[in-house]
Protein backbone atom coordinates (compact mmCIF):
# COMPACT_ATOMS: atom_id res chain seq x y z
CA UNK A 1 0.00 0.00 0.00
CA UNK A 2 2.88 2.35 0.70
CA UNK A 3 4.38 1.73 -2.74
CA UNK A 4 1.21 2.38 -4.39
CA UNK A 5 0.62 5.69 -2.09
CA UNK A 6 4.58 6.82 -3.15
CA UNK A 7 3.85 6.43 -6.66
CA UNK A 8 0.93 8.43 -6.82
CA UNK A 9 2.72 11.26 -5.54
CA UNK A 10 6.19 10.75 -7.77
CA UNK A 11 4.04 10.62 -10.85
CA UNK A 12 2.19 13.80 -9.46
CA UNK A 13 5.46 15.29 -8.97
CA UNK A 14 6.85 14.15 -12.36
CA UNK A 15 3.33 15.82 -13.90
CA UNK A 16 4.23 19.13 -12.84
CA UNK A 17 8.03 18.34 -13.20
CA UNK A 18 9.25 22.10 -13.72
CA UNK A 19 6.93 23.56 -10.94
CA UNK A 20 8.53 20.69 -8.54
CA UNK A 21 11.86 21.91 -9.24
CA UNK A 22 11.51 25.23 -9.14
CA UNK A 23 9.55 24.88 -6.04
CA UNK A 24 12.18 22.81 -4.17
CA UNK A 25 14.67 25.31 -5.33
CA UNK A 26 13.50 27.95 -3.62
CA UNK A 27 13.39 25.97 -0.43
CA UNK A 28 16.94 24.86 -1.17
CA UNK A 29 18.37 28.26 -1.45
CA UNK A 30 16.28 29.19 1.97
CA UNK A 31 18.14 26.45 3.19
CA UNK A 32 21.48 27.06 2.32
CA UNK A 33 21.51 31.28 3.14
CA UNK A 34 20.97 29.38 6.87
CA UNK A 35 23.67 26.94 6.53
CA UNK A 36 26.22 28.69 5.45
CA UNK A 37 25.92 31.88 7.62
CA UNK A 38 25.74 29.75 10.36
CA UNK A 39 28.89 27.52 9.38
CA UNK A 40 30.51 30.41 8.42
CA UNK A 41 30.27 32.70 11.41
CA UNK A 42 32.30 30.35 13.60
CA UNK A 43 34.64 29.51 11.46
CA UNK A 44 34.80 33.29 10.20
CA UNK A 45 35.58 33.87 14.05
CA UNK A 46 38.22 31.40 13.77
CA UNK A 47 39.97 32.58 11.16
CA UNK A 48 40.32 36.08 12.28
CA UNK A 49 41.60 34.88 15.47
CA UNK A 50 44.82 33.91 13.45
CA UNK A 51 47.00 36.65 12.46
CA UNK A 52 47.35 38.52 16.09
CA UNK A 53 49.29 35.44 17.36
CA UNK A 54 51.06 36.04 20.31
CA UNK A 55 50.76 39.78 20.70
CA UNK A 56 48.63 41.41 23.28
CA UNK A 57 48.49 45.00 21.41
CA UNK A 58 49.07 46.37 18.65
CA UNK A 59 50.19 50.63 18.85
CA UNK A 60 50.00 52.83 15.43
CA UNK A 61 48.38 56.28 14.40
CA UNK A 62 45.20 54.72 12.57
CA UNK A 63 42.20 56.98 13.47
CA UNK A 64 40.56 54.14 15.95
CA UNK A 65 41.95 50.77 17.18
CA UNK A 66 39.60 48.57 15.11
CA UNK A 67 41.25 50.62 11.78
CA UNK A 68 44.56 49.82 13.79
CA UNK A 69 44.12 45.67 14.07
CA UNK A 70 42.73 45.33 10.38
CA UNK A 71 45.28 47.40 8.61
CA UNK A 72 48.34 46.37 11.27
CA UNK A 73 47.46 42.52 10.80
CA UNK A 74 45.02 42.07 8.08
CA UNK A 75 46.89 44.57 5.79
CA UNK A 76 43.31 46.17 4.81
CA UNK A 77 45.34 49.57 4.03
CA UNK A 78 48.65 51.07 4.34
CA UNK A 79 47.97 53.34 7.59
CA UNK A 80 47.59 56.70 6.93
CA UNK A 81 50.33 58.43 9.52
CA UNK A 82 53.73 57.26 10.55
CA UNK A 83 55.43 56.73 14.00
CA UNK A 84 59.04 58.65 14.63
CA UNK A 85 61.45 56.06 15.56
CA UNK A 86 62.68 58.34 18.84
CA UNK A 87 58.83 57.32 19.65
CA UNK A 88 59.19 53.72 19.09
CA UNK A 89 61.90 53.81 21.54
CA UNK A 90 60.35 55.48 24.26
CA UNK A 91 57.40 53.25 23.78
CA UNK A 92 59.74 50.10 23.75
CA UNK A 93 61.43 50.95 26.97
CA UNK A 94 58.49 52.22 28.95
CA UNK A 95 56.94 48.95 30.20
CA UNK A 96 58.55 45.23 30.43
CA UNK A 97 57.65 43.97 26.73
CA UNK A 98 58.61 40.51 25.94
CA UNK A 99 58.98 42.05 22.65
CA UNK A 100 58.50 45.22 20.58
CA UNK A 101 58.24 44.60 16.94
CA UNK A 102 58.56 47.78 14.84
CA UNK A 103 56.63 47.65 11.49
CA UNK A 104 56.01 50.32 8.58
CA UNK A 105 53.31 49.50 5.71
CA UNK A 106 53.13 51.73 2.07
CA UNK A 107 54.78 49.09 -0.38
CA UNK A 108 54.17 46.40 -2.68
CA UNK A 109 54.47 44.23 -4.94
CA UNK A 110 52.35 43.39 -7.88
CA UNK A 111 49.11 43.90 -5.37
CA UNK A 112 50.96 42.49 -2.39
CA UNK A 113 51.48 44.04 0.98
CA UNK A 114 55.01 44.90 2.11
CA UNK A 115 55.45 44.97 5.61
CA UNK A 116 59.00 46.11 6.26
CA UNK A 117 59.81 44.99 10.22
CA UNK A 118 62.99 43.57 11.77
CA UNK A 119 64.45 40.23 12.41
CA UNK A 120 62.24 39.47 15.91
CA UNK A 121 59.35 39.52 13.64
CA UNK A 122 60.17 36.18 12.68
CA UNK A 123 62.31 34.87 15.72
CA UNK A 124 59.19 36.19 18.47
CA UNK A 125 56.17 36.95 17.15
CA UNK A 126 54.32 33.90 16.40
CA UNK A 127 51.32 34.69 13.69
CA UNK A 128 49.00 32.17 15.34
CA UNK A 129 49.53 30.94 19.39
CA UNK A 130 51.70 28.56 19.88
CA UNK A 131 52.90 27.97 16.36
CA UNK A 132 56.18 29.76 15.29
CA UNK A 133 56.47 31.08 11.64
CA UNK A 134 57.68 27.95 9.49
CA UNK A 135 59.75 28.72 6.61
CA UNK A 136 59.08 26.16 3.19
CA UNK A 137 62.58 27.15 2.17
CA UNK A 138 65.20 29.35 2.39
CA UNK A 139 65.22 31.89 5.88
CA UNK A 140 64.89 34.74 6.97
CA UNK A 141 66.53 38.07 6.15
CA UNK A 142 69.26 38.93 8.09
CA UNK A 143 70.35 42.25 6.22
CA UNK A 144 68.93 45.30 3.26
CA UNK A 145 67.36 44.50 0.41
CA UNK A 146 66.32 40.61 1.38
CA UNK A 147 62.76 39.44 1.14
CA UNK A 148 60.55 37.03 2.89
CA UNK A 149 57.49 35.81 0.75
CA UNK A 150 54.29 34.72 2.19
CA UNK A 151 52.59 31.40 1.04
CA UNK A 152 49.60 32.96 -0.68
CA UNK A 153 51.92 35.56 -2.36
CA UNK A 154 54.41 32.99 -3.28
CA UNK A 155 52.14 31.08 -4.97
CA UNK A 156 50.02 33.60 -6.64
CA UNK A 157 53.57 35.45 -7.97
CA UNK A 158 55.65 32.24 -8.75
CA UNK A 159 58.30 33.94 -6.68
CA UNK A 160 60.69 31.44 -4.73
CA UNK A 161 64.51 31.61 -3.31
CA UNK A 162 66.80 33.28 -5.52
CA UNK A 163 64.41 35.64 -7.63
CA UNK A 164 64.87 38.80 -8.11
CA UNK A 165 62.27 41.67 -7.89
CA UNK A 166 61.44 45.41 -7.55
CA UNK A 167 59.22 47.03 -4.99
CA UNK A 168 56.09 49.57 -5.69
CA UNK A 169 56.90 52.39 -3.32
CA UNK A 170 53.77 53.75 -2.55
CA UNK A 171 49.58 52.35 -3.29
CA UNK A 172 47.41 53.48 -5.37
CA UNK A 173 44.94 55.81 -3.55
CA UNK A 174 46.88 55.39 -0.19
CA UNK A 175 48.60 57.92 1.75
CA UNK A 176 52.79 57.50 2.26
CA UNK A 177 53.99 57.93 5.75
CA UNK A 178 51.17 60.79 7.22
CA UNK A 179 51.85 62.71 3.73
CA UNK A 180 49.41 65.01 2.56
CA UNK A 181 48.96 64.17 -0.43
CA UNK A 182 48.38 60.60 -2.18
CA UNK A 183 51.26 58.92 -3.61
CA UNK A 184 51.61 57.49 -7.07
CA UNK A 185 52.98 54.07 -7.48
CA UNK A 186 55.85 53.99 -9.03
CA UNK A 187 58.89 50.35 -9.55
CA UNK A 188 61.99 51.15 -7.74
CA UNK A 189 64.16 49.85 -10.42
CA UNK A 190 67.30 51.57 -8.59
CA UNK A 191 67.09 48.87 -5.98
CA UNK A 192 66.68 44.98 -6.27
CA UNK A 193 65.36 42.95 -3.83
CA UNK A 194 66.35 39.26 -3.30
CA UNK A 195 63.90 36.20 -2.15
CA UNK A 196 65.63 34.17 0.52
CA UNK A 197 63.13 32.70 2.07
CA UNK A 198 59.18 31.54 1.27
CA UNK A 199 57.02 30.56 4.65
CA UNK A 200 54.55 27.72 4.95
CA UNK A 201 51.15 28.93 5.10
CA UNK A 202 49.76 29.89 8.79
CA UNK A 203 46.22 30.23 7.49
CA UNK A 204 46.62 33.92 8.14
CA UNK A 205 46.33 37.45 6.43
CA UNK A 206 49.98 37.43 6.90
CA UNK A 207 50.33 35.19 4.35
CA UNK A 208 49.41 37.61 1.70
CA UNK A 209 52.24 39.64 2.15
CA UNK A 210 56.00 40.00 1.75
CA UNK A 211 58.64 40.98 4.20
CA UNK A 212 61.76 42.69 4.50
CA UNK A 213 63.87 44.76 6.71
CA UNK A 214 63.56 48.28 7.62
CA UNK A 215 66.70 50.05 7.09
CA UNK A 216 66.35 48.90 3.05
CA UNK A 217 62.42 50.33 3.09
CA UNK A 218 63.57 53.38 4.57
CA UNK A 219 66.30 53.65 2.26
CA UNK A 220 63.64 53.62 -0.72
CA UNK A 221 62.00 56.67 1.11
CA UNK A 222 65.42 58.79 1.55
CA UNK A 223 66.34 58.17 -2.03
CA UNK A 224 62.82 59.85 -3.18
CA UNK A 225 63.29 62.78 -0.74
CA UNK A 226 66.68 62.95 -2.11
CA UNK A 227 65.99 62.89 -5.62
CA UNK A 228 63.63 66.05 -5.32
CA UNK A 229 66.37 67.91 -4.68
CA UNK A 230 68.86 66.50 -6.46
CA UNK A 231 67.66 64.69 -9.68
CA UNK A 232 71.14 63.64 -10.03
CA UNK A 233 71.50 61.24 -7.58
CA UNK A 234 71.69 57.84 -8.48
CA UNK A 235 71.67 55.61 -5.16
CA UNK A 236 71.15 55.99 -1.59
CA UNK A 237 72.99 53.95 1.27
CA UNK A 238 72.21 53.66 4.83
CA UNK A 239 74.84 56.69 5.73
CA UNK A 240 72.26 58.85 3.79
CA UNK A 241 69.29 58.31 6.38
CA UNK A 242 68.32 61.25 8.39
CA UNK A 243 66.08 61.11 11.54
CA UNK A 244 62.96 62.05 9.93
CA UNK A 245 63.63 58.69 7.02
CA UNK A 246 63.36 56.44 10.32
CA UNK A 247 59.79 55.90 10.41
CA UNK A 248 57.32 53.26 11.09
CA UNK A 249 53.61 52.32 10.90
CA UNK A 250 52.80 50.12 13.94
CA UNK A 251 54.19 48.36 17.01
CA UNK A 252 53.87 44.66 17.70
CA UNK A 253 53.47 44.57 21.46
CA UNK A 254 53.85 41.68 23.67
CA UNK A 255 53.94 42.09 28.03
CA UNK A 256 56.29 39.78 29.55
CA UNK A 257 54.42 37.08 31.06
CA UNK A 258 55.33 33.46 32.86
CA UNK A 259 56.55 30.83 30.23
CA UNK A 260 54.29 28.93 29.11
CA UNK A 261 51.63 31.31 29.92
CA UNK A 262 49.05 33.88 27.79
CA UNK A 263 47.72 36.20 29.64
CA UNK A 264 49.40 38.17 32.38
CA UNK A 265 48.67 40.80 35.48
CA UNK A 266 51.07 43.18 33.22
CA UNK A 267 48.58 43.27 30.48
CA UNK A 268 45.75 45.76 31.87
CA UNK A 269 48.46 48.22 33.23
CA UNK A 270 50.42 48.22 30.11
CA UNK A 271 47.30 48.87 28.13
CA UNK A 272 46.20 52.20 30.58
CA UNK A 273 49.64 53.77 30.29
CA UNK A 274 49.99 53.20 27.11
CA UNK A 275 46.51 54.70 25.75
CA UNK A 276 47.05 57.76 28.25
CA UNK A 277 49.51 59.00 25.64
CA UNK A 278 46.93 60.91 23.35
CA UNK A 279 49.46 60.60 19.97
CA UNK A 280 49.14 57.00 19.71
CA UNK A 281 46.32 54.63 19.22
CA UNK A 282 46.20 51.60 21.19
CA UNK A 283 44.41 48.36 20.71
CA UNK A 284 44.11 44.57 21.80
CA UNK A 285 43.38 42.68 19.04
CA UNK A 286 41.66 40.14 20.78
CA UNK A 287 38.87 42.94 21.95
CA UNK A 288 38.59 44.37 18.47
CA UNK A 289 38.10 41.12 17.25
CA UNK A 290 34.99 40.40 19.33
CA UNK A 291 33.71 44.40 18.55
CA UNK A 292 33.75 43.06 15.20
CA UNK A 293 31.81 40.23 15.09
CA UNK A 294 29.69 41.92 17.52
CA UNK A 295 28.60 44.60 14.85
CA UNK A 296 28.63 41.55 12.44
CA UNK A 297 26.67 39.72 14.64
CA UNK A 298 23.83 42.33 13.65
CA UNK A 299 23.78 41.52 10.03
CA UNK A 300 23.94 37.75 10.59
CA UNK A 301 20.11 38.57 12.31
CA UNK A 302 18.95 40.79 9.02
CA UNK A 303 20.53 37.90 6.90
CA UNK A 304 18.62 35.18 9.02
CA UNK A 305 15.37 37.31 9.08
CA UNK A 306 15.66 37.34 5.14
CA UNK A 307 16.57 33.51 5.07
CA UNK A 308 13.35 32.77 6.77
CA UNK A 309 11.32 35.11 4.81
CA UNK A 310 12.72 33.14 1.64
CA UNK A 311 12.10 30.01 3.72
CA UNK A 312 8.32 31.28 4.29
CA UNK A 313 8.33 32.60 0.74
CA UNK A 314 8.80 28.65 0.12
CA UNK A 315 6.53 27.39 2.27
CA UNK A 316 3.58 29.20 0.59
CA UNK A 317 5.02 28.56 -3.29
CA UNK A 318 4.60 25.35 -2.48
CA UNK A 319 1.01 25.77 -1.28
CA UNK A 320 0.18 27.59 -4.29
CA UNK A 321 1.43 25.20 -6.60
CA UNK A 322 -0.57 22.47 -5.04
CA UNK A 323 -3.65 24.34 -4.75
CA UNK A 324 -3.45 25.67 -8.17
CA UNK A 325 -3.08 22.43 -9.32
CA UNK A 326 -5.77 21.28 -7.29
CA UNK A 327 -8.36 22.71 -9.81
CA UNK A 328 -6.63 20.11 -12.34
CA UNK A 329 -6.71 16.68 -9.63
CA UNK A 330 -9.98 17.19 -8.52
CA UNK A 331 -11.36 14.33 -11.36
CA UNK A 332 -7.63 12.42 -10.06
CA UNK A 333 -9.21 12.67 -6.41
CA UNK A 334 -12.66 11.45 -7.57
CA UNK A 335 -11.14 8.90 -9.14
CA UNK A 336 -9.21 7.75 -6.14
CA UNK A 337 -11.96 7.75 -4.16
CA UNK A 338 -13.47 5.58 -5.52
CA UNK A 339 -10.94 3.08 -5.84
CA UNK A 340 -11.24 2.90 -2.45
CA UNK A 341 -9.07 5.67 -0.75
CA UNK A 342 -10.44 7.07 2.20
CA UNK A 343 -10.45 10.82 2.83
CA UNK A 344 -7.68 10.43 5.20
CA UNK A 345 -5.32 8.74 3.01
CA UNK A 346 -6.16 11.61 0.44
CA UNK A 347 -4.95 14.21 2.93
CA UNK A 348 -1.92 11.72 3.43
CA UNK A 349 -1.11 11.87 0.05
CA UNK A 350 -0.74 15.60 -0.37
CA UNK A 351 0.83 16.26 2.57
CA UNK A 352 3.35 13.45 1.66
CA UNK A 353 3.89 15.45 -1.44
CA UNK A 354 4.14 18.85 -0.28
CA UNK A 355 6.89 17.23 2.51
CA UNK A 356 8.81 14.59 -0.17
CA UNK A 357 9.46 18.65 -2.25
CA UNK A 358 10.26 20.27 1.19
CA UNK A 359 13.04 16.73 1.29
CA UNK A 360 14.26 17.44 -2.10
CA UNK A 361 14.92 21.29 -1.46
CA UNK A 362 16.69 20.39 1.97
CA UNK A 363 18.80 18.12 -0.16
CA UNK A 364 19.44 20.91 -2.56
CA UNK A 365 19.84 23.21 0.32
CA UNK A 366 22.52 21.56 1.67
CA UNK A 367 24.57 20.73 -1.89
CA UNK A 368 24.03 24.84 -2.27
CA UNK A 369 25.26 25.64 1.46
CA UNK A 370 29.03 22.80 0.93
CA UNK A 371 29.70 24.66 -2.36
CA UNK A 372 29.16 28.48 -1.47
CA UNK A 373 30.88 27.72 1.76
CA UNK A 374 33.89 26.34 -0.06
CA UNK A 375 33.45 29.30 -2.42
CA UNK A 376 33.47 31.76 0.13
CA UNK A 377 36.19 30.20 1.93
CA UNK A 378 38.31 30.54 -1.75
CA UNK A 379 37.27 34.29 -1.91
CA UNK A 380 38.38 35.07 1.73
CA UNK A 381 41.31 33.09 0.89
CA UNK A 382 42.77 34.47 -2.05
CA UNK A 383 41.23 38.26 -1.14
CA UNK A 384 42.84 38.70 2.61
CA UNK A 385 44.71 34.99 3.33
CA UNK A 386 42.59 33.89 6.03
CA UNK A 387 41.86 30.39 5.87
CA UNK A 388 38.51 29.83 6.79
CA UNK A 389 37.22 25.92 7.23
CA UNK A 390 33.50 26.03 6.99
CA UNK A 391 32.10 23.70 9.27
CA UNK A 392 28.30 22.56 9.75
CA UNK A 393 27.30 21.73 13.10
CA UNK A 394 25.61 18.71 13.37
CA UNK A 395 22.90 19.72 15.24
CA UNK A 396 22.40 23.24 13.50
CA UNK A 397 22.31 21.15 10.14
CA UNK A 398 19.61 18.84 11.60
CA UNK A 399 17.19 22.00 12.68
CA UNK A 400 17.79 23.56 9.87
CA UNK A 401 16.92 20.84 7.25
CA UNK A 402 14.04 19.57 9.55
CA UNK A 403 12.55 23.11 9.94
CA UNK A 404 12.80 23.12 6.21
CA UNK A 405 10.91 19.78 5.28
CA UNK A 406 8.37 20.40 8.35
CA UNK A 407 7.38 24.04 6.77
CA UNK A 408 6.94 22.37 3.50
CA UNK A 409 4.58 19.39 5.04
CA UNK A 410 2.74 22.44 6.64
CA UNK A 411 2.63 24.53 3.49
CA UNK A 412 0.68 21.15 1.85
CA UNK A 413 -2.34 21.38 4.31
CA UNK A 414 -4.55 23.66 2.91
CA UNK A 415 -4.33 21.83 -0.56
CA UNK A 416 -4.44 18.54 1.56
CA UNK A 417 -8.16 19.76 3.24
CA UNK A 418 -9.09 20.90 -0.26
CA UNK A 419 -8.64 17.19 -1.11
CA UNK A 420 -10.13 16.13 1.62
CA UNK A 421 -13.38 17.69 0.93
CA UNK A 422 -13.72 17.48 -2.62
CA UNK A 423 -17.02 15.94 -3.64
CA UNK A 424 -16.58 11.95 -5.54
CA UNK A 425 -20.13 13.22 -7.10
CA UNK A 426 -19.85 16.06 -8.54
CA UNK A 427 -16.00 15.36 -10.28
CA UNK A 428 -17.22 11.69 -11.79
CA UNK A 429 -19.82 13.71 -14.02
CA UNK A 430 -18.78 13.18 -17.80
CA UNK A 431 -16.58 16.01 -19.06
CA UNK A 432 -18.60 17.06 -22.03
Amino acid sequence: MALTDLTIVRRSLHARLFSTCVTALTVGVAVALMLVLFSMRDAGRQAFARGSGNMHLIVSRDASPMVAVLNGIYYANPPARAIEWAKYEQIAASMPFAFAIPTQQGDSYRGFPVLATSTEFFSDFEPNLGEPWKFAAGRAFDKPFEVVVGAVAARETGLRVGSEIFLTHGIAQSRQLGQADAVAPHVHKEFAYAVVGVLEPTGSAHDRALFTDLTSTWIIHAHDRRKLTDPSIRTTTEDDLLETDRLITGIYLRVASRPGRDVTALLPAAFDALRRDPTITVAQPVQQIDALFRIVSNIDVIILAMAGVVMVSSAISIMLALYNSMEQRRRQVAVLRVLGCSRPRVFGLLVTEATIIGVLGAAIGLALAVAGALVAAGVLRNAIGLVVTPVFAPEITLAVLTGGILLSALAGIVPAVMAYRSSVADHLKPLG
